[in-house]
C-alpha cells in the first residue's frame, strides 16, 4: 500500500504541476480537500497572523505545532509544513521538530535559507546553510524518518543583486545535501524560471505572485509545484473588511446572504 509520503513524492513527477493549497486552519484544509486538491501545505505567515504574531518565527513552535496537529488529523490529504528556518538554533533541534511533525502525519517541510533577526530578514551564508542541510537530511535518514525536504532559496524574495546567478550557485550547493525539491518564492520571469528548471534535477516550486505566468505556462517552463503562500489568507481577510463595511453602510446583513 502506498504511504502518504510516497504519494506526495510521486505528485512532484506528474506532467501537470502540483498545486498546493496553503492552509491556516482545519476549515481551509477541508475546503481544499472538498475541491479536489491532491496535497496541502501550511502557511506559517497566515497562522502566525491569525494567532497575533509576526512572520519569521515570532510564533512559538508549540503554538504552531498545535495548529499543525489539528490540521493533520482532520484531513486525508498529504500535508507539508512551512517550517521557516526550522524553529531551532541547531540541526539537532530542527531534527527534533521534524520528528514531531512526522509523528502526527506530516510528509514534507519547507526550510528557508534566510532568517529574521531584529525584524530584518537576511540570507544565510551558503556554506553554513549547506552544512546544516546535510546534518538535517543525514540525521533524518539515520533515524529512518521519511520527509520531503523542500528548500526555500530567498534570493529573489530578498531581491538580491543578480538573484538568478545567486540562486543557481546556492541550489548547486544545496543539492549536495540530497534534498528533494527547491522553492524559489518571488521568481516571476519566464526565462529565469526556465533556466532554473533546466539547471536542476529536483522539482522546482514557485509561488503565487501578481506577475507569475499562468499554470499552463509554468508547466511548459518545467515547474513541478505551485504554492499560494499567505496570499489567499490575506485576500479573505480583505474580503471580510469589504463585506463588513457594506453591512455597516447598509444597516443590514443582506450583503452576506
Amino acid at each position: 500500500m502506498t504511504t502518504k509520503f510516497e504519494e506526495f513524492r510521486k505528485l512532484h513527477s506528474g506532467e501537470t504541476p502540483l498545486l498546493i493549497g496553503n492552509v491556516w486552519n482545519v476549515q481551509t484544509a477541508l475546503q481544499y480537500e472538498k475541491l479536489g486538491f491532491k496535497a496541502i501545505g501550511t502557511s506559517s505567515a497566515a497562522i502566525a497572523n491569525d494567532l497575533g504574531y509576526e512572520d519569521g518565527e515570532d510564533m512559538p513552535f508549540e503554538d504552531y505545532f498545535f495548529m499543525i496537529k489539528r490540521i493533520a488529523v482532520s484531513t486525508k490529504l498529504p500535508l507539508t509544513v512551512d517550517l521557516e528556518a526550522g524553529y531551532g538554533s541547531t540541526a539537532e533541534a530542527i531534527i527534533t521538530n521534524i520528528i514531531r511533525l512526522h509523528e502526527v502525519g506530516v510528509v514534507g517541510i519547507n526550510i528557508e535559507d534566510s532568517e529574521v533577526k531584529k525584524s530584518e530578514r537576511k540570507i544565510e551564508d551558503t556554506e553554513h546553510f549547506t552544512i546544516k542541510l546535510k546534518a538535517i537530511v543525514g540525521g533524518l535518514k539515520k533515524r529512518n524518518i521519511p520527509m520531503f525536504i523542500n528548500v526555500r532559496c530567498d534570493a529573489f524574495l530578498l531581491d538580491l543583486s543578480n538573484a538568478l546567478n545567486e540562486s543557481i550557485h546556492r541550489i548547486k550547493q544545496y543539492k549536495t545535501a540530497n534534498i528533494d525539491g527547491i522553492f524559489l518564492p518571488c521568481i516571476t520571469n519566464a526565462n529565469d524560471i526556465k533556466m532554473i528548471a533546466e539547471t536542476i534535477d529536483v522539482p522546482l516550486n514557485v509561488m503565487c505572485m501578481p506577475n507569475l505566468p499562468n499554470f499552463e505556462a509554468l508547466k511548459t517552463l518545467g515547474v513541478k509545484r505551485i504554492s499560494m503562500g499567505n496570499f489567499m489568507h490575506a485576500f479573505f481577510n480583505k474580503q471580510l473588511e469589504v463585506v463588513t463595511k457594506e453591512i455597516i453602510e447598509k444597516n443590514s446583513f443582506r450583503p452576506i446572504f
